[in-house]
């Protein structure tokens, strides 16, 4: 009975296929459990589709059924072949006895019909992706929860709403975008009444005179006021920003699905729409208007507001679904320098990569990470397509999500040009067609829906299009890097719900290390491969849970032990809905160094220091000094100001960590190599004890780190040229439109009913 009661667990851990696991197992209890041991699929069958071909009898669900004593399935066939058409394809599953229903021009897939006994021999055709079945719940069958992780960490009892185990609860994210419908019903507590958004604040305009009163383009005004804790000046400030409990709409609509992918709770019986911490506190930065556009300045001011109230509320995720231009090195950019400060503030930031990895022709784009992404301090965040299945082998990164290395430049002391070549971005997450909340605009002129669920409807009929309106609960899906991050953002909550000590770096390091590669990706497509909740989380429970105070007291020395009592570092691999695979591994220091191993994790690295940032052979350390005791404010609590200067002399890395990077070679897209080696075949080297281990760590010594790592000579491609004659095109960096822009558009006018980044890449 123990392969039944796995297989049991298995199915019932999403409710789509609870009725797979319940007719399955009756009919294994009747005609015997030999159908049954074969728990994985073989080669790029769907591991559902298997156990249904190996099951001894039919079980009753929408996609099989026996037909004239043959049993049939209906499955889509993802194929890899340079005829669009699939000729070939169509006329052999017709030759078995099959049927095609549909032929998808936006991906290279077909709809159909096969006998069970045929599925095998069309997927071992060469120009065969993978096989999966034709899930009832086409489109919320890749629900955030059970894809990444999440629902390892997690029980459910009857409904979404009812469930014990990890779920953000305790931990504030803020959201900085175009505002959050609060009152959806994904956004309440379990109750459905509690809104969980704890605080709103407005800071559209609040970069230039308008929030403080005074005339606009009018010389001679200082309205920077000091904003001491307890002070007039402050409550004044807070009182024009404030909008929390009042008639809050998010009127452009991207915000709210930001934060429902993040922290949303699924309202009804399926967990289509819940997001990665739906217990989290949400705290609603509104920076961006009702057409999607804001300020730097306005954003900054966001973040500035989140550093200043981060203690006070327990906010320690900030989640950037945006994108500034920028040609500026990271050293000097505004919007990432505000972002580094946050980090080292304690705050783990999430940012976007962007929208722009394919050009006007099709083409491939390297060199196109936006601000603040390119900053070495945040967490950036690509986007993956789950090609609308729950197995994680099928899984693909978007074409239009923006790859590395970042492009940003400084002139030196010698008058010549230097780019900063950082390896980016860290890591990728479901960014297609995710299912979430529709912001309401109850005061614009769009009637009830906002901007993008009422110009779009595309993105609403999915999920019951106008029939949903008014029921409280209406949903979409959107695509794009801005919906990747905030799956990160909510990952990283449950791991400080299991572990308040974690600081930024520490927490970025374990999302690394414990992701699975995307295959056929690499390491600037894809950072260190796809989220694993799972992984991340189990990492995040072995260490100790002191590890940010006694790294803000300066207490925790170089290599001292980082593992709870008790306990003992994780088997580095994960089973995600019945597939298990082994964590990459990958972690990403110093901008272009590429290290592994335990150690990294088992004992102290001084980087895991979130005041630091180090990028090729610069460290910065911040400097913070926080406003004294007030009545009612304890000391330590605000921050008051925070200052970058080079770092003192110091290791940054231990003994006994591997370094990976020299494996790598110089950096070839026609090789294969260096930056362009792909993610699992670096993965595979590092399993199998490859690299070299340091002996003495990498060290700080004179203001110089000598410790070179991938090697990305200038035009990114080196010997190869900048343009390469397969597509590859090299960009000079993310070229937007004055101002701050979302990451779900690449363009800068009013995107078109057939964006990409808006509709997905199914």
């Amino acid at each position: 009975m123990a392969a039944l009661s796995n297989f049991i667990i298995l199915l019932e851990t999403h409710p789509a296929r609870r009725q797979l696991a319940r007719a399955t197992a009756a009919a294994a209890l009747l005609f015997g459990l030999a159908g049954l041991h074969s728990a994985q699929a073989a080669g790029p069958i769907a591991t559902d589709l298997q156990q249904v071909l190996n099951a001894s009898a039919t079980p009753k669900i929408s996609w099989a059924k026996d037909v004239n004593g043959l049993r049939m399935v209906k499955v889509l066939i993802v194929a890899k072949s340079g005829d669009p058409d699939l000729v070939a394809l169509r006329n052999d599953v017709i030759a078995r006895g099959g049927a095609v229903y549909v032929r998808y021009v936006s991906v290279a897939a077909l709809s159909a019909m096969l006998p069970a006994s045929q599925v095998a021999a069309i997927a071992a055709r060469s120009d065969v992706q993978g096989v999966s079945p034709n899930r009832l719940t086409a489109r919320s069958a890749s629900t955030l929860e059970a894809v990444t992780g999440a629902l390892n960490l997690r029980n459910y009892n009857g409904n979404s709403a009812n469930y014990s185990g990890l779920d953000g609860s305790g931990v504030g994210i803020a959201v900085l975008d175009s505002g959050i419908g609060w009152s959806h019903l994904n956004l309440m507590a379990s109750d459905g009444k509690t809104p969980r958004v704890a605080r709103a604040v407005d800071f559209q305009k609040a970069g230039d005179a308008t929030l403080v009163g005074a005339r606009d383009w009018t010389p001679g005004v200082d309205a920077a006021a000091a904003l001491s804790p307890a002070s007039a000046a402050l409550a004044d400030y807070e009182a024009k920003i404030d909008t929390t409990g009042k008639n809050r709409n998010d009127r452009y609509g991207h915000g709210t699905h930001v934060a429902s992918v993040a922290a949303g709770r699924s309202g009804n019986s399926a967990k289509a729409s819940a997001g990665l911490a739906p217990g989290a506190r949400l705290y609603d930065v509104k920076v961006l208007d009702g057409n999607g556009y804001g300020q730097m300045s306005d954003v900054i001011a966001g973040i500035d507001w989140v550093i200043y109230h981060a203690r006070e509320y327990n906010i320690r995720v900030l989640n950037l679904s945006l994108a500034a231009d920028s040609t500026e090195t990271w050293q000097t950019d505004p919007l990432a320098r505000a972002a580094r400060a946050a980090v080292a503030a304690g705050i783990t930031v999430v940012a976007a990569a962007g929208n722009f990895g394919q050009s006007a022709a099709g083409g491939e784009r390297y060199g196109t990470i936006g601000s603040p992404g390119h900053d070495p301090s945040v967490i950036t965040v690509g986007s993956a397509n789950t090609r609308g299945t729950l197995q994680r082998s099928d899984d693909s990164v978007n074409l239009f999500s923006s790859r590395g290395p970042t492009r940003g430049s400084f002139t030196d002391s010698q008058g010549l040009r230097q780019v900063d070549n950082l390896l980016k971005p860290d890591l990728v997450a479901p960014g297609n067609r995710v299912v979430g909340a529709i912001g309401t605009d109850k005061a614009g002129s769009s009637g009830s829906w906002s901007y993008l669920a009422e110009t779009f409807p595309a993105l609403t009929a999915d999920q019951g299009g106008r029939n949903q309106r008014n029921r409280g609960q209406p949903l979409m899906s959107l695509s794009g890097t801005s919906i990747a991050a905030p799956a990160v953002a909510g990952a990283v909550a449950l791991m400080l719900q299991a572990n308040p000590g974690l600081t930024p770096p520490l927490i970025k390091a374990m999302l690394q290390y414990s992701a699975q590669p995307v295959a056929g990706a690499n390491l600037l497509q894809q950072g260190a491969g796809l989220l694993n909740v799972d992984g991340a989380v189990r990492l995040a429970q072995a260490l100790r849970t002191d590890i940010r105070t006694a790294v803000e007291a300066d207490t925790l020395l170089a290599g001292a032990p980082l593992l709870a009592a008790g306990k003992l570092l994780p088997t580095a691999s994960s089973t995600i809905n019945g597939q298990a695979f082994n964590w990459g591994r990958i972690v990403y220091a110093g901008g272009n160094q590429i290290v592994s191993g335990e150690a990294l994790f088992a004992v102290h690295q001084p980087v895991w220091d979130h005041r630091l940032v180090w990028a090729r052979d610069r460290v910065l350390r911040a400097g913070i000094a926080w406003w004294p005791a007030a009545t009612g404010v304890p000391a330590n609590t605000y921050a008051k100001t925070i200052s970058w200067a080079p770092a003192a002399n110091q290791a940054l890395l231990t003994a006994g960590v591997q370094r990976a990077g020299l494996l790598l070679g110089n950096s070839s897209a026609l090789g294969l190599t260096g930056a362009f080696t792909a993610g699992a075949t670096l993965s595979g080297w590092l399993a199998a004890g490859s690299g070299v281990v340091l002996a003495n760590g990498v060290v700080l010594s004179e203001g110089v780190v000598l410790s070179e790592g991938v090697v990305l000579s200038e035009g990114v491609v080196l010997s190869e040229g900048v343009v390469l004659s397969e597509g590859v095109v090299l960009s000079e960096g993310v070229v937007l439109s004055e101002g701050v822009v979302l990451s779900e558009s690449g363009q800068t006018g009013v995107a078109s009913a057939n964006d990409s980044s808006l509709l997905g890449e199914p």
